[in-house]
């Protein structure tokens, strides 16, 4: 009884000992990181957008003939 009980305690302090420690290494992003990092997403952005727009222009063709243009 007293090791479940220690259990229930031990484990929303380690918890909150983990979450601490993890906010005291976070750090605010320079400028620099910032715009780089907002560079990366963009590029990516436009690399499934590509990608999207291929498959889609891949894939109206061979619809058409498979369904014949009903």
């Amino acid at each position: 009884m007293a090791d479940t009980i220690k259990e229930f305690i031990e484990i929303p302090q380690s918890f909150v000992k983990e979450g601490t420690q993890f906010m005291t290494r976070c750090t605010k992003p320079s400028q620099k990181e910032f715009i780089q990092i907002c560079r990366m997403v963009g590029m990516g952005f436009a690399v499934m957008g590509f990608i999207g727009y291929f498959v889609k222009l891949i894939h109206i063709p061979i619809n058409n003939i498979l369904v014949g243009g009903a």
